[in-house]
């Protein structure tokens, strides 16, 4: 009985030296997925995200006005390139960004023919306190292609980021990226087109293309 006793209690005191979390799910990664401390997110690991449920893109002409393009529909595909040990910075390349079912309360303008997102691959990164940030690539400036119907037919008017890159905020409240008033600066185009361009939009939830959500650690 006494060996029985002391045999109990050393399997018990071992239990308590053992790790909480097992070494499969024990992360500590920037990016993971089912949880804060779940698995890392792997290397070339794709990531995608849509508007969040009941939220638009829009494109106002100041960052306190109601005028401008509005999108019903946006997604952004991109491809993990790195994701280091926690705190850190992980890296991500952003492939595709798209925007459709547009609308525009301009004066003079009678509808939207496309939002093009133009210059990709971008360069991503996401902070492990949530910063998230879009660099310009190989190809050049941040920059959005906008053609628009009016009253005196088609107008083109492309936009580009006006500091450069764009910065966003992630929160794992719902698995989100959140942009807000992130300036552009028309480059070129008519004058039916505003001077500048204030996006915001909101991603969720961001995922992998097997559908985990994807956690900023």
């Amino acid at each position: 009985m006494r060996t029985r006793t002391l045999l109990t209690l050393t399997a018990a005191l071992a239990a308590f030296t053992l790790p909480a979390i097992s070494p499969a799910s024990a992360a500590d990664n920037v990016l993971t997925t089912g949880s804060l401390a779940g698995d890392a997110v792997a290397d070339g690991t794709a990531v995608s995200a849509s508007l969040a449920s009941g939220t638009t893109a829009t494109l106002y002409s100041s960052a306190t006005g109601t005028t401008g393009i509005t999108c019903t529909t946006s997604q952004f595909n991109a491809t993990v390139d790195s994701n280091p040990a926690a705190p850190g910075t992980a890296s991500e390349t952003l492939t595709a960004h798209t925007f459709s079912d547009c609308t525009s309360n301009n004066i003079g303008v009678l509808g939207v023919t496309s939002v093009t997102v133009n210059n990709l691959n971008y360069t991503t990164t996401v902070a492990s306190d949530g910063t998230v940030t879009v660099s310009p690539g190989t190809a050049g400036a941040i920059q959005t292609t906008v053609v628009l119907r009016t009253l005196l037919g088609s107008v083109t008017c492309v936009y580009q980021a006006t500091n450069t890159s764009l910065t966003g905020a992630a929160s794992n409240t719902d698995n989100s990226i959140q942009f807000t008033n992130q300036q552009f600066t028309r480059s070129s185009g008519s004058s039916l087109c505003p001077s500048s361009g204030y996006w915001t939009a909101k991603y969720a939830p961001v995922a992998t293309s097997d559908g985990a959500a994807v956690y900023v650690n």
